[in-house]
């Protein structure tokens, strides 16, 4: 009986032994290189074709465009793009400094910003910047600080970044205007390059309507929001026996009449819009004038000095002397370069911006006063 373990007991010698499982390794990524972060990034080579903007950005925007002075609205729009479409989920608008210096405004702003990205990303909510959106009055939006901001996104975002422009004015008129805008490749061309001039224009086709390209903009708002805002105009009867016929029916948002005025609302405003863009391309212009014919004046006294030189070296080769060196023209006269027209390009813009807004209003009172006569015949 003794030999049954003696002989287990050399089985279990004789077996290997087992070793204990070896401790799992956390896996460890490596970061894609930036040579081959566009040929894994598959949705970057997919162009934006139109824009999404959710209830609540819209509702965002309206409140910062009411509030704020002016048209000096501005903020940042987070969100992502998914199959062509710029899904605009979140926006907060960015603090604006009048009167400060311009390097001390854009720290603080660049302050600010990287602190509320932070914050975003800490709560998980969306923290990528997809673009900006600006208020307008009158539709007229152009403006050089817009076309630099866009620019800067197109050059450093995914997608290039998008601009969305709010009409403060339409918006009063019982008409939520929002649109999306990006510059063009043309544009882009000739601002890398810093050249607007005549011939650059010229070259690149450029006019004032040609600087943006325009994307289509779709608003998403939920189910619950939707409901809520059909008890807000449903009007709800009282349940007080003597109750007058005025309160009888009441609603949150009762409805308004004030498109019903035969006045044409802001019609003088648009008027002095209209003159003051008007003056400001005429004095731009005029300083345009003055610049061809300084570079005009310059040029020919360049001109008039080969010419005198080629006539002297002509008549000392015919004198069998050796001819004057030629010289730089350049550091001897300063032509001044081609004028930049960029500004020019931006007014006209603006002129054509605050004509149309002026057609809308004017077509709109006369619609009115011709019912208004109607009725009245009646």
């Amino acid at each position: 009986m003794s030999a049954a373990p003696s002989m287990a007991a050399a089985l279990a010698a004789s077996l290997p032994v087992q070793q204990a499982a070896p401790a799992p390794v956390a896996p460890t990524y490596e970061a894609i290189p930036a040579s081959m972060a566009k040929v894994i990034d598959i949705e970057a080579e997919i162009p934006v074709e139109s824009v999404q903007l959710d209830g609540l950005v819209v509702t965002k925007i309206i409140k910062h465009s009411r509030e704020a002075p002016s048209s000096s609205a501005h903020g940042l729009l987070l969100g992502l793009d998914l199959d062509g479409t710029l899904e605009v989920s979140n926006s907060f608008p960015l603090p604006h400094h009048a009167g400060d210096e311009d390097d001390k405004s854009t720290k603080s702003v660049a302050r600010y910003q990287a602190q509320m990205l932070r914050s975003l990303k800490e709560v998980q909510s969306d923290d990528s910047v997809v673009g900006f959106y600006q208020a307008s009055t009158m539709g007229a939006f152009f403006s050089q600080a817009l076309i630099d901001t866009q620019a800067i996104h197109q050059d450093k975002l995914r997608h290039g970044g998008i601009v969305v422009v709010h009409d403060i004015t339409q918006t009063a008129r019982g008409n939520a205007s929002f649109r999306a805008f990006r510059l063009t490749k043309a544009f882009l061309d000739a601002f890398k390059k810093n050249n607007f001039s005549a011939p650059s224009l010229i070259d690149h086709r450029l006019t004032f309507s040609t600087i943006l390209e325009e994307i289509p903009v779709k608003i998403r708002t939920n189910a619950l929001l939707n409901s809520f805002l059909d008890t807000l105009t449903t009007p709800t009867q009282s349940h007080l026996p003597d109750a007058s016929p005025a309160v009888a029916s009441t609603s949150s948002l009762p409805p308004s009449f004030s498109t019903l005025d035969i006045g044409a609302i802001g019609l003088i405003r648009n008027l002095e819009q209209v003159n003051d863009a008007l003056d400001a391309y005429r004095t731009e212009e005029g300083n345009l004038a003055y610049l061809q014919r300084q570079i005009a004046r310059e040029k020919s006294r360049a001109d008039a000095y080969i010419a005198k030189r080629k006539e002297e070296n002509a008549t000392r080769v015919a004198q069998g002397l050796a001819p004057l060196p030629e010289e730089d023209v350049s550091r001897l006269f300063k032509i001044p370069p081609e004028p930049s027209r960029l500004e020019s390009m931006l007014l006209l813009g603006q002129v054509d911006a605050y004509g149309k807004s002026l057609a809308g209003i004017t077509s709109a009172g006369l619609v009115k006063m011709y019912a208004a006569k109607a009725s009245s015949d009646i």
